[in-house]
């Protein structure tokens, strides 16, 4: 598992997640006030939480898991629900009261399995790895706000276009590692955010089955990245 980041760290990935393009200075990047010399961005880059490519630094595939994970932190949308009742209460006896249990709605379909202990560390982190690519790469919702969305220069949506098409490259080489009988439920589950049961019904698949596969292809998700 990654270890914490730096306080610095994080506020140069949070402003590349905000869209902040760094430009190259003497010793390190700038953005602003905000100065990344040139040690913390090769670790950041080590970490995959930074990528440089074109004269420029953008978010990784880490960096974009990680602010996922910061928005599901404090922040989680946490809600009380009542489960589905079997039937109504039985006349002349006394009406319980109807349990509720606490969902998080920002919680993935992964990381629902993670936190049962359906799925280990590793391949919790080659499916992350997975998602953030394909959240850079423009194929699922972004997670942050474009501050730049208003009037980018012609250096800017190079950067972004970069940026994009590599992570497009890296997803597709994954799923294509993964292979044709296995990439399917991973697709759906990791990039499209598809439970289990709904994966299952959309694969024609026996209730559980999903399970199975999805590790399967996860552990061979994490061979491709080499995961220890």
């Amino acid at each position: 598992m990654m270890s914490p980041l730096s306080a610095h760290g994080q506020r140069v990935v949070e402003a590349l997640g905000a869209g902040r393009r760094f430009r190259r200075r003497p010793g390190g990047w700038t953005a602003g006030s905000l100065h990344a010399p040139d040690t913390l961005v090769a670790e950041l880059e080590a970490r995959d939480c930074v990528r440089r490519a074109q004269g420029a630094i953008t978010i990784g595939a880490a960096g974009e898991v990680w602010l996922r994970r910061r928005a599901g932190g404090d922040n989680r949308l946490l809600v009380e629900r009542a489960p589905p009742q079997d039937g109504e209460p039985v006349t002349g006896r006394r009406t319980r009261l109807p349990r509720s249990v606490t969902v998080n709605r920002a919680e993935s379909p992964l990381g629902w399995l993670k936190a049962r202990g359906l799925v280990g560390d590793r391949q919790y982190e080659a499916g992350e790895r997975l998602r953030g690519d394909w959240t850079v790469a423009g194929l699922g919702p972004r997670v942050t706000m474009r501050w730049d969305a208003g009037a980018p220069t012609t250096g800017e949506r190079l950067d972004a276009t970069v940026a994009q098409i590599s992570a497009k490259r890296r997803t597709d080489a994954a799923l294509d590692a993964v292979g044709a009988g296995l990439r399917d439920v991973l697709w759906r589950i990791v990039c499209a955010g598809e439970g289990m049961e709904t994966a299952e019904r959309a694969l024609g698949w026996p209730a559980r089955a999903g399970r199975v596969v999805l590790t399967l292809a996860l552990d061979r998700l994490a061979d491709f990245y080499r995961l220890p």
